[in-house]
């Protein structure tokens, strides 16, 4: 490869590449049965670890995998469950509010649009679009800090927010690439590049686009 980093769209297509013969399957990390248990398990995962999430997740389903059995348990028992994912206090309440409003706004279905879904206690932009991408096969492209970060150690975006790296990320790759792209990037980040280990110098992928790089590549946390 030549001249990639001067050229952010043949960077894409050369991160594109590379990504698809690293993983060219991208399975889901959090274990789930259908919508309402992966909305669920995304809002645990939030400040947590999927390994840790789905270590919590089958006892928490086992006494309640819809929302009418989620709001038969009180918040504290919700709370006891969860303690390990952290943030218990507020994740516990968000689940049991969200529950309920499914329930009486949503025939205690998961809604599939992003509007209904922001307006849920407890998920935000991030954490709806990952159930319409991984529930409903909605073309999105949630923004983690692994794919905010590599974003900009790749120069895809200059990591003002967020909200510009989607939109960065959106611009870059074909629509029909983003539900894969969104895992493949996160997987990359935790196999090949974290952020201890690399800095924008260390990995095969940051060395062969950016070969004269010399110190390590600032980025912007979320």
């Amino acid at each position: 490869m030549t001249n990639l980093s001067r050229s952010k769209n043949k960077r894409a297509e050369y991160i594109h590449q590379r990504l698809e013969e690293l993983f060219p399957e991208t399975p889901i990390p959090l274990d789930h049965k259908d919508p309402y248990t992966l909305l669920i398990a995304v809002l645990l995962s939030a400040q947590c670890t999927d390994v840790r999430v789905n270590k919590i997740t089958p006892k928490l389903f086992k006494k309640a995998d819809t929302p009418k059995k989620m709001i038969k348990l009180d918040v504290k028992e919700i709370e006891d469950i969860i303690r390990p994912c952290g943030l218990s206090p507020r994740k516990s309440k968000a689940i049991w509010e969200l529950s309920h409003i499914l329930i009486n706004e949503h025939d205690s279905k998961v809604p599939q649009n992003l509007i209904d879904l922001e307006k849920l206690p407890g998920v935000g932009h991030k954490t709806a679009s990952v159930v319409m991408s991984q529930a409903f096969g909605e073309p999105m492209f949630p923004v983690d800090t692994h794919i905010h970060r590599l974003a900009q150690i790749w120069g895809l975006t200059n990591g003002r927010n967020v909200k510009q790296t989607e939109k960065d990320l959106k611009a870059l790759f074909p629509k029909q690439s983003w539900n894969k792209l969104h895992l493949q990037i996160i997987f990359y980040g935790r196999e090949y590049c974290q952020a201890r280990g690399c800095d924008g110098l260390r990995c095969d992928m940051c060395q062969e686009m950016y070969p004269n790089r010399k110190t390590i590549k600032a980025y912007k946390k979320p």
